[in-house]
């Protein structure tokens, strides 16, 4: 893991801090995903960054995030014949981000957005609740990350998924407080 910023939000803008790292990201080794092969993302550095929720359990332990991994990527494989998970990155209870697709990968998670977006899916429902507050800090410490390192553009758009498809995604209460972070945009 690169050396990079840490968010530091004040008034709505993001400032990095050096000497602070990316969050713990769990490599797709460490969650046993299947061997894929996905296409290189087309518009890079990916201009929009997408919020999603799973609609399955929560997890607090990267056993049991790496099992809703598992369990996600045969779905989106075998069930609706995609090349792997559709998403680039996910979020757990416990804080820690699961790479899906990963940087620069083109994902299937939001139509007319996949080709120039990064997917950050929170593992669960956020309906009537919101991800832990570890979550939504390793989500925004990820966002930063990428800025950072270039794998985001650094005038990106924040959006949730509902903003590109006709869904409840990524839930109401999740939706609601990710147009209080930093570059969201209600015209995606």
């Amino acid at each position: 893991m690169n050396t990079v910023a840490a968010v530091v939000v004040f008034l709505g803008v993001l400032s990095l801090a050096a000497g602070q790292s990316c969050p713990r990201i769990v490599t797709r080794a460490e969650w046993g995903a299947r061997a894929a092969s996905t296409s290189v993302l087309p518009t890079f550095p990916p201009t929009h960054v997408v919020i999603h929720h799973t609609v399955t359990g929560a997890c607090t332990t990267i056993a049991a995030c790496s099992q809703i991994m598992r369990s996600m990527q045969n779905h989106h494989i075998d069930g609706n014949g995609w090349a792997d998970i559709g998403y680039n990155f996910v979020v757990g209870g416990d804080g820690n981000v699961y790479t899906g697709r990963g940087w620069n990968r083109q994902g299937a998670h939001t139509v007319n957005f996949n080709s120039r977006s990064i997917g950050i899916a929170f593992i669960g429902t956020f309906t009537s609740g919101n991800p832990t507050a570890a979550a939504q800090n390793a989500a925004q410490q990820l966002i930063a990350c990428g800025v950072a390192q270039g794998q985001i553009a650094r005038n990106y758009r924040l959006m949730g998924h509902r903003q590109g498809a006709a869904t409840a995604c990524p839930g109401n209460t999740l939706f609601a407080t990710i147009q209080r972070w930093p570059n969201w945009t209600s015209n995606p």
